[in-house]
């Protein structure tokens, strides 16, 4: 658990350097928004994990072994691009900006596939909600660094001091990776690379029933809480609070909130099972990205920022729980990480690609529609959930049999 805490800090703060405080950047370099919104297009790698899944899943680095061997080498890849970015300059070449930032997006999305797989082996089955809340309290600790962190430090020292201080960030992570244990319930690497990619596609779509309404679920159950984060930072820059404010209430105060989310909804994923989780963590996300259209209409207030970012992160730390905890279940031990960077692939479309229009969405409907339509797109998500409820109503978070993977019906 305290791996999986450290490695999900290492997974969370490459996330909001190419999110938040390169939003930030650019914000305060007088870009556009329909500019920033466009600039979401570099989280393109996060859609396409599973790409290297089937190379992780095959081969072995000559070092520490199938899981660290390739954490180590792309971690060290990752420090060098996030310090990197510091060098860029947006107002001389934007589009090097863009390919350095997509370089940060590329190594952390690799870095995901293998923790994700790390996870899913070191892990028993029953252990993967709390594993997941405890990966999920180091990612927002990771994110917090990034962003709270980084917003206060980018106050006093500049953005691209910020980003090499960033880079030196990962060392924890490096750290962990080589002094954790390789997981010990991996199974055999497939005998060959086309088994590599063939394999995983052809086990979670024959083993599986619902398998495209659960590809579905996957897609659509953070989409209004994926849109609205895209753009909250611009939102706060503009109803007048200053990168400071935005560190010290929206990450540093919104942390405990995150982390009292978390741990309860890993205790709560437990006791109730996935279906009632999903179903009651989902309704109170929608109902917390809601409370940003409140902001609107009380302006720049410290205390109403402070109620509404703790109402978003602790339903936040809540939802992803379920959600990460769901998605490990589904996977194949024996293909575990083109499995699960495959649906991890699916949850960042919306990210990626519908993100990239949350500019022109907030342009044209104002800040006050834009975060009440991002709260109504969890419906069909919720909806879509219910017809899972006979395999998930009354089973516990291991819903996975170790030697197949296949979900039980």
């Amino acid at each position: 658990m305290i791996v999986a805490a450290l490695m999900g800090f290492a997974s969370g703060l490459p996330l909001l350097i190419t999110l938040t405080l390169l939003q930030a950047w650019l914000t305060e370099n007088h870009l556009s928004l329909d500019a920033i919104g466009l600039f979401a297009l570099i989280t393109l790698p996060y859609s396409f994990e599973f790409v290297a899944g089937p190379f992780i899943d095959r081969y072995t680095p000559p070092w520490l072994g199938r899981r660290r061997g390739w954490l180590l080498a792309v971690q060290l890849l990752l420090a060098g691009a996030i310090a990197g970015l510091g060098l860029t300059n947006p107002h001389k070449d934007l589009m090097l900006v863009a390919v350095v930032a997509l370089l940060v997006a590329l190594f952390s999305a690799i870095q995901d596939t293998v923790i994700n797989a790390y996870r899913r082996e070191s892990l028993a089955d029953d252990e993967q909600g709390l594993g997941a809340s405890m990966y999920i309290w180091g990612y927002r600790i990771g994110m917090l660094v990034a962003s709270g962190g980084g917003l206060i430090m980018a106050d006093y020292i500049g953005f691209r001091a910020t980003f090499a201080i960033l880079g030196l960030f990962m060392l924890p992570g490096i750290l962990t990776t080589l002094f954790a244990p390789e997981p010990n319930a991996q199974a055999a690497p497939p005998p060959s690379l086309r088994e590599a990619v063939v394999g995983p596609f052809v086990e979670f779509f024959t083993q599986r029933r619902n398998v495209v309404l659960i590809l579905l679920f996957i897609v659509l159950y953070k989409l209004g809480d994926t849109l609205a984060l895209t753009m909250t930072t611009p939102f706060y820059l503009q109803l007048g609070f200053s990168t400071a404010q935005i560190g010290a209430v929206v990450k540093l105060f919104g942390f405990w909130a995150v982390v009292l989310g978390g741990v309860l909804g890993g205790m709560a994923i437990m006791r109730i099972g996935q279906y009632r989780a999903l179903w009651w963590f989902g309704l109170l996300q929608a109902l917390s990205t809601a409370g940003f259209a409140w902001l609107v209409h009380t302006g720049p207030s410290i205390s109403w920022l402070a109620v509404v970012i703790a109402a978003e992160n602790f339903t936040g730390g809540m939802g992803t729980a379920a959600f990460v905890g769901f998605m490990a279940n589904l996977t194949n031990r024996e293909f575990t990480a083109t499995q699960y960077a495959l649906l991890a692939s699916l949850m960042s479309v919306p990210r990626t690609f519908l993100a990239s229009s949350t500019g022109f969405m907030a342009t044209a409907l104002g800040w006050t529609w834009f975060f009440i339509v991002c709260a109504l797109l969890a419906i069909p998500g919720l909806l879509l959930l219910t017809r899972f409820r006979g395999w998930l109503r009354d089973a516990p978070p291991a819903s996975v049999t170790p030697s197949s993977g296949q979900v039980r019906q």
